[in-house]
C-alpha cells in the first residue's frame, strides 16, 4: 500500500531574519513510534532476511551445540506499548514558541557565563533550536554549564516582551552592546519597524517572534544541550568560524525521552559506523575526501543493486548506456553548467591545448546519443539509462560518510518524448519508482509537485501541458502530494519524492523532471508527421538518486541487516571440529556453484564462530558435524529464526535461491 506523509518544512522565520544563514546541517525529521520500540529495535523489523520459523528434527550433533544460544532475536515478540507522537513545529506552535525562546534563553546563558561572546542568529529547526557565536571553543563541560545557566534562567520565569524601535534605533542600542554581527543582520532587514525581544530587562535580542510568555513556560526537565559544532558565519568559508551550539526541546519529559531513544537507535544504525564494523566501504584520507572505496561486501551489494536496476530499465523499455567521465569545457558551457554550476564543478584540465571538465551530470552525454541520427515522431519515446559516475566539488566540511561525496554514481535516465506523451511515460516512471522501491523495503513516500518559478524558460502553453501531466499522472496513480507553488526549476515542473525508512526518517532520491531547456540549448529535434523539424519534450529521471547514498540509507534502514537476496554473505558454513572442514570446503563450493554467496569459517569454537557470524549479520549459519557428514546434510541456523532444523544440501540450496529469487521469506 502506498502511504504519503504529510509534508513538512523547515520554518523561514528565525530569530534575527537574517537574509542568508550559515550552513545548516539536516536533522530526522518528525518522528512518530512506541516509546519501547527502540529499546529492543531489532524485534520490530519485518522478515525479510532468509526462512522463516520452521519446525524441523535436528541431528544431535549438531543441534546440541546450538540450541542453548541465547542471542536469538525473538520475532514473535509484540509491542503493546502506548505510541507517543511526537509533535512538530508546525503541528505545535507551542512547541515552536519554546524552541524558538530556548535560543535566546540560551543566547543570553552563554553571554553571562562569557562576556565576550558575540551573537549571531539562533533559529527554531526541526527538532530543536541552535545558536552561533563568535567565542572561543567550547567542549562539552561547558555545554553543562550553560544548561544549568539556561535552567537557573528558566526558573525566574523572565516574562518575553516585544518592543517595536526605529531603525536608527537599533542601530544605535546595537552599537552600544557592540555586537557587530547584528548591524550585519540588522541591515538585511528591510521591513519596519524593527522588532526587539527583551528576557526581562536583562537580555535582548533582534527578533520576529513568537515566543512563550515567559522562560517558566519551558519544562527544562524537556531541554537538553547535544552538542557544539563549527559553523562559518553566512556559509562562506572566507568568513570566521563560530560556534554552533545545537539543543533540542519538547514539551515533556516523555517527549524528550521519546527522542533520545531515536537518537540512541540511528547512532546504532549509522551507516559510517556499521560500514566500518561490515567492513563495506571506506574513505581513504590517502585518496582524498568525499571519494567512495566499495570494498567486496559493500561491491557485491552494489553489484546486486546495479543488476536488478539495469534487468528492470531492460524490461521496462530503456537502453542502457555508458558515456565517458570527461568531456570537453565547451560541451558544459553549451548545457549552461558553467554559468550556473561552476562552483560545484571540479577545474578544468587541459590537453593538446584544450579543456576538458570531469562531468558534473551525464545529461548532456545522453543528449550527444540521441543526436547521433535523425529520429522520427515514430521512434518516440526513447528512452536511454545509465549509471553514471559524476563529480562535484564539496567543501571538506560539507562532507558527510555516503550522504555527501564528491564523487557519486546517479542511477540516471532521460526520456525524449513527444508532447502529448509526457504524461503517459510520466505514469510509467511512477509505476517503475513504486516497482523498484518496493523490492528494497520502501512503501512510505512523500510526494511533491514543484510548480513554474518566477523566471523561467519555455511558454507558458508548454509550462501548462507539462504541469497538468505531472499531475494527472500522479492523480491516475492515486498518489496523494503537496504543491509546492513556483518551486519548480527554471527549465520545467518537477516531481519529487521522499522515501521513509525503519526510524521514519525522510530522504530524498526520486525526482522526475520536465526539461525545456537543454533541448533548446542543444538544438535537438525530429521529423513530425507533416516532415517538419521540431523539438522533443526531455524527462529527467532518477529513482534511487545515487548508488552511494542509497546504500547509506539502505544500511541505517536495515541496521546492516541486510535481506537474503542483498546480503554479501548469504551463509557461513560452520564445522563443529575441523575434522568436518573437508566436507565443508566441499559444500561451500556447491553453493557458490548454486549462485549462493557463501563462505567457510572455523578455527573457533563453535558457541564462538556463531556469535561472530551473528555480529556480521550473516542471515543464515550451515552447522556441520560429525553426524551431518554421514547423513550427508546440514543443520541451518537463520539468525533472525534460530533452529530451523537439519536438510539436505539439495533442499537447502532450492529454498535458498527461492528466497533469494523471489526477494521472500519461506
Amino acid at each position: 500500500m502506498f502511504i504519503v506523509q504529510r509534508v513538512v518544512t523547515s520554518p523561514s522565520l528565525l530569530l534575527t531574519r537574517p537574509t542568508s544563514l550559515p550552513f545548516l546541517i539536516k536533522h530526522p525529521p518528525p518522528l512518530h513510534f512506541p516509546l519501547k520500540r527502540f529499546l529492543s529495535f531489532s524485534k520490530q523489523l519485518p522478515h525479510s532476511h532468509g526462512f522463516s520459523t520452521a519446525s524441523a528434527v535436528t541431528t544431535e550433533s549438531a543441534q546440541s551445540q546450538i540450541s542453548n544460544q541465547n542471542d536469538v532475536v525473538d520475532q514473535t515478540q509484540k509491542d503493546d506499548s502506548p505510541q507517543i507522537v511526537l509533535p512538530t513545529n508546525d503541528s505545535s506552535e507551542s512547541l515552536l514558541r519554546i524552541r524558538h525562546t530556548c535560543a535566546h534563553v540560551m543566547a543570553m546563558a552563554v553571554q553571562r557565563l562569557y562576556p565576550q561572546a558575540k551573537v549571531t542568529i539562533g533559529p527554531w529547526i526541526d527538532n530543536g533550536f541552535y545558536y552561533d557565536f563568535d567565542m572561543e571553543p567550547l567542549t562539552d563541560k561547558d555545554l553543562k554549564r550553560i544548561k544549568k545557566e539556561m535552567d537557573h534562567i528558566i526558573g525566574r520565569n523572565l516574562p518575553l516582551v516585544r518592543e517595536e524601535v526605529s531603525r536608527d534605533e537599533a542601530q544605535k542600542r546595537i552599537t552600544t552592546i557592540n555586537e557587530p554581527y547584528k548591524l550585519e543582520i540588522l541591515e538585511s532587514i528591510k521591513e519596519e519597524p524593527i522588532t526587539i525581544y527583551h528576557i526581562g530587562d536583562e537580555w535582548w535580542d533582534l527578533c520576529a517572534g513568537p515566543h512563550v510568555e515567559t522562560t517558566g513556560r519551558i519544562n527544562e526537565k524537556a531541554v537538553e544541550l547535544e552538542a557544539v559544532a563549527g559553523a562559518y558565519w553566512r556559509g562562506d568559508e572566507k568568513n570566521p568560524m563560530l560556534q554552533r551550539i545545537y539543543g533540542t526541546a519538547w514539551e515533556n519529559e516523555e517527549q524528550l525521552k521519546a527522542y533520545l531513544h531515536f537518537k540512541e537507535e540511528a547512532k546504532r544504525r549509522d551507516h559510517r559506523r556499521l560500514g566500518q564494523d561490515l567492513d563495506l566501504f571506506s574513505i581513504q584520507d590517502e585518496a582524498g575526501g568525499g571519494l567512495v572505496f566499495w570494498h567486496p561486501k559493500g561491491a557485491i551489494v552494489r553489484h546486486i543493486i546495479e543488476d536488478f536496476w539495469k534487468e528492470t530499465h531492460i524490461e521496462h523499455g530503456y537502453d542502457l548506456l555508458y558515456t565517458p567521465h570527461v568531456a570537453k569545457a565547451e560541451l558544459w558551457k553549451i548545457s549552461g553548467h558553467l554559468d550556473f554550476y561552476r562552483e560545484n564543478m571540479f577545474d578544468q584540465m587541459e590537453i593538446e591545448d584544450e579543456h576538458y571538465q570531469l562531468r558534473p551530470m551525464n545529461c548532456p552525454y545522453h543528449i550527444l546519443v540521441y543526436k547521433r541520427k535523425l529520429n522520427s515522431y515514430r521512434d518516440f519515446p526513447i528512452k536511454v539509462a545509465e549509471l553514471g559516475t559524476v563529480y562535484r566539488y564539496e567543501l571538506s566540511g560539507s562532507l558527510h560518510g555516503l550522504f555527501r561525496v564528491r564523487g557519486f554514481t546517479q542511477d540516471d535516465a532521460h526520456i525524449f518524448c513527444l508532447d502529448d506523451q509526457i504524461k503517459d511515460e510520466i505514469r510509467g516512471v511512477l509505476d517503475l519508482t513504486e516497482e523498484i522501491l518496493l523490492q528494497f523495503g520502501f512503501n512510505k513516500y512523500e510526494v511533491n509537485l514543484s510548480t513554474r518559478p518566477e523566471k523561467a524558460v519555455g511558454g507558458d502553453d508548454i509550462w501548462e501541458k507539462a504541469t497538468v501531466a505531472l499531475r494527472d499522472a500522479l492523480d491516475d496513480k492515486g498518489w496523494s502530494y503537496q504543491i509546492d507553488e513556483g518551486g519548480g526549476a527554471f527549465y520545467g515542473p518537477k516531481i519529487d519524492l521522499k522515501i521513509e525508512d525503519a526510524l521514519g526518517r525522510k530522504w530524498q532520491c526520486s525526482t522526475i523532471q520536465v526539461d525545456f531547456n537543454l533541448p533548446q540549448r542543444f538544438d535537438i529535434t525530429y521529423i513530425d508527421s507533416n516532415s517538419t523539424k521540431k523539438q522533443p519534450i526531455l524527462i529527467h529521471r532518477a529513482v534511487l538518486g545515487s548508488l552511494e547514498r542509497f546504500f547509506g540509507v539502505l544500511i541505517e534502514h536495515y541496521a546492516g541487516d541486510f535481506p537474503l537476496w542483498l546480503s554479501p554473505i548469504q551463509a557461513r558454513v560452520l564445522p563443529v571440529s575441523d575434522t568436518q572442514l573437508e566436507y565443508c570446503n566441499g559444500l561451500t563450493k556447491k553453493l557458490r556453484a548454486n549462485g549462493i554467496r557463501a563462505e567457510v569459517c572455523h578455527g573457533e569454537r563453535l558457541p564462538k564462530l556463531i556469535r561472530n557470524a551473528e555480529k556480521q549479520k550473516i542471515p543464515l549459519m550451515a552447522v556441520v558435524g560429525p553426524k551431518e557428514v554421514e547423513m550427508q546434510t546440514v543443520t541451518i541456523r537463520s539468525r533472525l529464526d534460530g533452529d530451523l532444523g537439519a536438510m539436505t544440501v539439495d533442499e537447502f540450496i532450492s529454498r535458498t535461491r527461492s528466497a533469494t529469487e523471489n526477494r521472500t521469506t519461506l
